[in-house]
């Protein structure tokens, strides 16, 4: 098994799979997406990196699916902060169970979901090459 894309930096902007977003739109009705290129934009209303949603008011109830570099732990940080204003947001992220923004922004704080198996991400062929959870903040 190859797995120099395990320790590698091809990419970091995993686009997310439509049939995950469309089961957790239905639960959740969202009305912002605040982390993601205009092309594959979940919401009418979103940020792209130009506009920079960590430094932008989040509103209503948001999907996050942040690019998995070493900012990850601000995009987690900040839905974290986010959910003390009144907002929920939901998050598509990788399984680091070992990181410390995962022991410092998730757990104990918001509901975890592990996703079984491993996703497709946007048009790719094959599944990713790491395990995926779903956070959430709720504003409840």
């Amino acid at each position: 098994m190859n797995t120099t894309v395990h320790f590698s930096a091809q990419t970091c902007v995993w686009p997310t799979p439509d049939s995950l977003f469309s089961g957790l739109e239905k639960e959740f009705g969202f009305t912002l997406d605040v982390c993601c290129l205009p092309e594959n934009a979940k919401c009418s209303n979103f940020f792209t990196p130009d506009d920079d949603g960590l430094l932008q008011n989040w509103y209503g109830n948001v999907w996050c699916n942040p690019p998995y570099g070493n900012r990850i732990g601000d995009w987690v940080e900040k839905a974290y902060r986010e959910a003390h204003n009144g907002v929920t947001t939901v998050m598509l992220l990788p399984v680091r169970t070992d990181t410390r923004w995962f022991h410092s922004w998730v757990i104990g704080k918001a509901e975890i979901r592990f996703l079984k198996g491993r996703l497709k991400f946007g048009g790719a062929t094959k599944t990713a090459p790491f395990p995926s959870m779903i956070i959430i903040y709720n504003r409840r």
